[in-house]
């Protein structure tokens, strides 16, 4: 004979709280002292209790769950914001869905259809760069939607995020005081991502404020991973003249620079300086130590998190927030 399902009143007895505090521990965590939210706990695990989802969701008429969708998880760049964004809603009793596009918009599109279909409250992106169908398809929807890793203040949609074109600016204007004028730069595909199309029109901005002509600029665009960073420079150093400075779209990128610069003999910051942009651990790591942007990853996943749950509970209508980066000035530039 099966045992009964063990009910609410059941966890709240053995807890010695009431039903609304099982509830609020289960459902907002955060707002629950941490004595009695182990008191409950020890309770649900003891009795193997799972809340009635379904029940949840018609009394709220909200699923409890934000997507999230990435362009990839094959690296680090979006860990430590996506773990602080998961952690923030957590608190909240949100659950967080991720799925990564591959960087391939028609995927993208899938993946935020398929969420929203799914019951998702509100959805995490990464960037602007998308059909302007797909913004007025999530107002239809009424889904609220936040942009990261970007910042547009007059957005289709609200951002929390920092801004690309300024920060790539700033490190290439760092170079460029340091005596650089032949300069080169190891982009992401700046195709469908705005990110790295800003970073692009970063460099070349400096290079304009500089008195550095933006058409001498040898550009690679390429897959953010190290080997396509070695790959690059090893085909930008094979060019004539050789830039005497790198500017690369990431972290990833800069650390393939430089692998590839060890293999061939070529010194940094001695005969080439480099520059990244993330301030991964890699970065602090490889030697030379990487020069690089520093992005405040887990405020801006905090941040997104706060935001974007207060548009699901209308408490909010939507606040953009521009965060600071920082340059790292490491061995690799000089």
């Amino acid at each position: 004979m099966n045992e009964p399902v063990p009910t609410l009143d059941d966890v709240a007895k053995m807890a010695g709280v009431s039903t609304a505090t099982v509830s609020r521990c289960l459902n907002e965590p955060g707002k629950v002292i941490e004595t009695t939210r182990d008191k409950v706990m020890k309770a649900v695990d003891a009795l193997g209790y799972t809340p009635n989802f379904a029940a949840r969701v018609m009394a709220a008429k909200r699923s409890y769950t934000i997507g999230a969708i990435v362009p990839t998880l094959d690296n680090a760049i979006f860990a430590k914001g996506l773990q602080a964004f998961q952690e923030a809603l957590h608190a909240r009793g949100y659950t967080l869905l991720v799925s990564s596009s591959a960087y391939k918009p028609d995927i993208e599109k899938e993946q935020i259809r398929t969420l929203v279909a799914r019951g998702a409250d509100g959805l995490l992106l990464i960037g602007y760069e998308r059909e302007g169908q797909i913004y007025d398809y999530l107002a239809r929807q009424n889904v609220p939607a936040l942009v990261a890793w970007a910042f547009d203040a007059d957005g289709p949609v609200p951002s929390i995020g920092f801004d690309n074109h300024a920060a790539m600016r700033a490190v290439t204007q760092a170079a460029i005081d340091r005596g650089h004028r032949r300069i080169a730069m190891i982009s992401g595909v700046c195709a469908g991502n705005d990110r790295a199309q800003k970073r692009l029109d970063g460099v070349k901005t400096a290079m304009a404020e500089k008195g550095v002509s933006p058409d001498a600029l040898a550009v690679i665009e390429t897959a953010y991973t190290i080997e396509a960073g070695e790959a690059a420079f090893a085909r930008l150093m094979a060019r004539t003249p050789r830039a005497t400075a790198v500017i690369c779209g990431n972290d990833l990128l800069a650390v393939g620079a430089l692998q590839s610069a060890k293999t061939v003999g070529i010194d940094v910051p001695g005969d080439v300086s480099l520059t990244g942009f993330d301030d991964m651990e890699l970065a602090r790591i490889v030697q030379p130590t990487l020069t690089t942007v520093a992005v405040p990853h887990r405020e801006m996943g905090q941040a997104a998190a706060d935001e974007l749950v207060a548009m699901v509970e209308g408490t909010s209508p939507g606040r953009s927030r521009l965060l600071e980066t920082e340059i790292v000035l490491r061995a690799s530039l000089r």
